[in-house]
């Protein structure tokens, strides 16, 4: 066996699992793809570790015992699941069995670690899964004859990467056979190379979601170098060796069910969730520090948006509760859980139900000291509160030196509206836990400093006490909280415990970089003032849309507001398929009310009030000169406070207009732009821009229009955070053209093919997810990748690709700055995306393109509704980036062929003379002759005709080249001189077709 082949590396997999990982291999002929098992493990197993039953159900069945229990145990895993037979068993005939048998919390019970040590985890490779085919998946790992995980392997020596594992899950390995199907075999699929790891909980074919499970490099995604081997080696010499895997088994995976209604039904939706790579990490390390030092030491988590910390909290807590030191002694009574998140408290509840099988074990104080004394006395495992009472539960716990507390609190996500120093004052007002609950209202409490302040407060005051250890969690620590809660380094200075950065969350894909299209209203101002200074993009539509920005430097509301709704519904409003919503961040309340009644104004008088509604939200009373006795935000909405968020999720609710609200802990990942118009900085612009990071199906990118902040500021603020600036420069426009033309001349695709393709992909009755429709998409790229791979030099298509990117990225970018549709880039926007996605692939990050079909959908829906269907429509759509504003339409189309030369000079300083008409009278003759021509003008609309003209023209063009090499080269090499010549002449020709035939 050669040393490079995906062989050697499987077998490095096995060895290492069999020598060191606690694994025995397994005969692969022994799988059973009907029971979708291991028969004989299994009978095994239960026949070693619990002869007695065997006894009794051997009795009972007979010399059928075998093939009895082996249906049973079938029909358990078809109804219950794998994991919840694995945790709890099956009972047969009264008989009840085990299926696995857990590591003890202690050593108390050594028939328990007896019991541990009778599991059995082998290995297998090359498991041919199917009765229907010869198909075999590379690793299989069982527990006691039940499949667990699978693994694809790839070799990166051999030509693939983890990426061609990704793909090999998706599109060959069906979710009907019983290996593959959900939470019914095994829990987890892995994908692996040398240098990363995938996994997913449920194959779904193209559908199927793909987690990272990786360490992270310079906090950012992949893994470090590893000097002993393998980037990925952890995830066998570590997570999948037997101690480690029976733990994920026991205290991590979990079935998260969540209802909703649909048509005034209930229905559940089940999520099978498997630990990231962070969140193991986490709570792992953070359970061997407390092992080593015991209690009264604070931890600080800073763990990014995205990073799932309602699964960390909960799997921490559980973890906590069950600790036992070297004596078997257990290290806390109670774990205290400090939140406001209502989604938390049964979230817990239900995981932790999972877990243990038992009530009882997570308690919420929601009434009095006296529930609080019992549920500490009694050593209620774990303990829910709200952050309101946290400093009533720090004092009594205080009062009870002889009992160990942690106190887990997340503080990151701590508002969704109200009046953070309202609050805070009423907290430091109450003398008792039932004060603080009568000052807890519904909804959920408002301000980050709030929390902080509590938090530093309460913990600074008392200082470290020798029976309670905090674990804080947060995205983005301030100072103090770090002074409170950090772990000083080697040069005294404070860092987190743990952490998972926004740069890996942003890089891994579980938030987007809010700073990727950030821009101030100076550079909006630079940029729509090139727009309408750059030849190469004046029109007649461009010009008067660009006016209204160029003309309102923003000196009061009425402007500002004008600038907001016009860019909201030229660009904003046809993103995330249209459902896109806005966020306008006010300096003041005063300022949110006043914007608010200048938006109704502004809508109500241009008629958009039938496709924009706003909402404005801010805390208390606002007084204003017509409204001396106060308005409140209710009366504005005729919403209440607690009953905006959802309101705000409707379709028909577009901007969300806010006042120190809603500016951190508020979640909608429908919010793609923000309009800021107050001072940031520091914690709080990484945390109000932040509102735009969450991710949705169709949300590609996010914007922000800041008109009161530099742009040094913000990076200033993100930097601590972030991990990595991509706060872009400032844009010049001709760029975007600059690179086109650098992209043009490699001759990878052809212009007759973007339009072909364009002519499918913006066609209104197209499903791109019909494959009669989808084909064709596939065929007008193709020649386009034939011709990439034709390319011999590695440098020129990595060049071409990375070009490809970058004009892509640019043009997003630019997009959303430019207030009219350029419906030559339009299309060429869309076949780039396109082609990206299928230029063969070098790297990782380019593979990973699953979900082509949501895209495409989303996009297609986006630019349908930006105008792209009405650029081929009549002669408001021929908009093709040739005509300078202000060119009367009129005359043009009424030009004799003999004015063309005219035209040229005026529009481009040439000095063609009268005698080169000729060369374009002979053009049209042959084309007025051309028979296909002449088919295509009768049938067609003029939009669909140029399709077919600009083939022809190419070609009677090349024809003549000798005659006028002047003209010739001009045509060809300068685009917008040949387009306007394209175009003047089709014109002329289906006007004078139309006429004769």
């Amino acid at each position: 066996m050669s040393i490079t082949t995906e062989q050697t590396f499987e077998t490095a997999l096995v060895q290492a699992l069999v020598e060191n990982g606690g694994y025995t291999e397994g005969n692969s002929p022994d799988y059973s793809p009907e029971l979708g098992l291991f028969k004989y493990e299994v009978i095994q197993f239960l026949q070693e570790s619990q002869p007695k039953r065997w006894a009794k159900i051997a009795a009972i069945h007979g010399a059928d015992s075998d093939n009895r229990v082996i249906q049973r145990l079938y029909k358990e895993l078809d109804l219950r699941g794998c994991l919840d037979v694995l945790r709890n068993g099956f009972t047969d005939y009264g008989v009840r069995f085990q299926m696995a048998y857990f590591q003890p919390a202690s050593g108390l019970n050594p028939d328990a670690v007896e019991l541990y040590n009778k599991n059995k985890l082998k290995v297998y490779r090359q498991i041919y899964y199917s009765t229907k085919n010869k198909n075999s998946v590379d690793v299989l790992l069982s527990l006691n004859g039940i499949p667990v995980a699978t693994l694809e392997l790839k070799n990166q020596f051999t030509g693939q990467n983890v990426g061609n594992a990704l793909k090999q899950y998706s599109s060959t390995r069906d979710n009907r056979e019983i290996l593959f199907a959900f939470k019914k075999r095994a829990l987890v699929h892995f994908a692996v190379d040398q240098d990363e790891v995938f996994m997913t909980t449920k194959l779904d074919g193209s559908k199927t979601y793909w987690l990272p499970f990786n360490k992270g490099a310079n906090n950012g995604k992949g893994n470090p170098q590893n000097p002993d081997g393998y980037r990925t080696a952890y995830l066998w010499e570590n997570i999948l060796q037997k101690d480690s895997w029976m733990e994920i088994i026991q205290r991590f995976v979990h079935l998260q069910t969540e209802e909703f209604k649909s048509e005034g039904r209930i229905y559940k939706k089940e999520k099978l969730i498997f630990p990231r790579f962070h969140q193991l990490d986490a709570v792992r390390k953070i359970s061997e520090k407390v092992l080593e030092v015991g209690t009264g030491k604070n931890y600080l988590i800073q763990h990014s948006a995205g990073s799932g910390k309602s699964n960390s909290i909960a799997w921490l807590a559980y973890r906590l509760s069950s600790l036992h030191n070297a004596l078997d002694v257990r290290i806390f009574d109670s774990v205290i859980v400090v939140t406001d998140r209502k989604v938390l408290d049964q979230q817990l509840q239900n995981t932790i139900y999972q877990f243990e099988h038992k009530t009882g074990v997570v308690q919420k104080i929601d009434k009095d000291s006296t529930q609080l004394a019992s549920a500490l006395g009694y050593g209620t495992n774990i303990i829910i509160t709200t952050l309101q009472k946290f400093p009533f539960i720090v004092d009594k716990v205080g009062e009870l030196p002889d009992r160990k507390y942690a106190v887990i609190i997340d503080e990151a996500h701590s508002s969704q509206g109200g009046e953070a120093s309202k609050k805070l004052k009423e907290v430091l007002a109450a003398k008792s836990l039932e004060d603080a609950t009568k000052n807890d209202l519904e909804e959920d409490y408002t301000g980050d400093d709030f929390v902080r302040e509590q938090i530093e407060r309460s913990a600074a005051a008392r200082g470290q006490q020798a029976n309670i250890s905090f674990f804080a969690f947060t995205a983005t620590p301030k100072y103090k909280t770090l002074q409170v809660f950090g772990d000083k380094d080697d040069n005294e200075k404070p860092k987190p415990f743990h952490l998972y950065s926004m740069r890996q969350a942003i890089e891994e894909g579980f938030i987007l970089d809010v700073l990727q299209n950030y821009t101030t209203y100076e550079l909006y101002f630079k940029l729509t003032k090139a727009i309408e200074e750059d030849p190469n993009l004046n029109k007649k539509k461009a010009a008067k849309a660009i006016g209204k920005y160029v003309s309102l430097h923003p000196h009061n509301l009425a402007q500002k507001t004008e600038i907001i709704l016009e860019h909201f519904r030229d660009i904003v409003s046809k993103k995330i398929g249209g459902k896109a919503k806005a966020m306008l961040v006010c300096g003041s309340r005063l300022h949110a009310k006043r914007y608010y009644e200048e938006f109704e104004r502004y809508i109500k008088k241009l008629g958009y009030d039938k496709e924009i509604k706003i909402l404005v939200a801010f805390s208390g009373k606002v007084v204003d000169g017509n409204t001396p006795d106060g308005v409140s935000e209710p009366e504005m909405t005729g919403y209440s406070e607690k009953e905006l968020p959802t309101i705000f999720d409707k379709d028909e609710y577009k901007i969300l207009i806010v006042a120190d609200k809603y500016q951190t802990g508020f979640d909608q990942p429908l919010l793609h732009t923000m309009y800021v118009d107050k001072k940031l900085s520091g914690v709080k612009a990484v945390q109000t821009l932040s509102r735009l990071n969450r991710t949705c199906p169709g949300k590609e990118d996010t914007f922000v229009l800041d008109f009161a902040n530099d742009r040094q500021t913000i990076l200033d603020s993100f930097q601590p955070y972030y991990e990595v600036t991509s706060v872009t420069e400032e844009t010049d426009i001709n760029h975007l053209y600059d690179l086109k033309v650098r992209l043009d001349e490699f001759q990878v695709y052809w212009t007759q093919e973007i339009e072909a393709f364009a002519n499918v992909y913006f066609d209104p009755k197209t499903k791109l997810s019909n494959p009669k429709q989808q084909k064709h998409l596939y065929a007008f790229t193709d020649p386009a990748v034939d011709r990439y791979k034709e390319i011999t030099e590695e440098e020129k298509q990595d060049e071409f690709k990375k070009g490809l990117r970058s004009w892509t990225n640019l043009y997003a970018f630019l997009s959303q700055i430019m207030p009219f549709i350029d419906s030559e880039f339009e299309k060429f926007y869309a076949y780039a995306k396109l082609l990206q996605t299928r230029l063969p692939k070098r790297e990782l990050s380019e593979s990973l393109h699953l979900d082509d079909e949501v895209a495409l959908e989303y996009y297609r829906l986006q630019k349908i509704k930006d105008g792209s269907i009405e650029l081929q429509k009549g002669e408001e759509g021929e908009l093709s980036g040739t005509l300078e504003a202000g060119l009367k339409r009129g005359p043009e189309e009424e030009a004799l062929l003999s004015e063309i030369i005219n035209v040229l000079n005026d529009r481009f300083g040439t000095e063609f003379e009268e005698a080169d008409k000729l060369f374009f009278d002979q053009i049209e003759a042959e084309l007025m002759e051309d028979e296909t021509l002449q088919t295509q003008a009768k049938v067609n609309q003029i939009d669909t005709f140029k399709f077919a003209f600009n083939d022809k023209f190419i070609d009677k063009l090349i024809g003549r080249m000798d005659q006028n090499q002047e003209i010739f080269e001009k045509i060809l090499e300068d685009k917008i001189f040949g387009d306007l010549v394209k175009e003047l002449m089709m014109k002329k020709v289906y006007k004078k077709m139309n006429e004769t035939i």
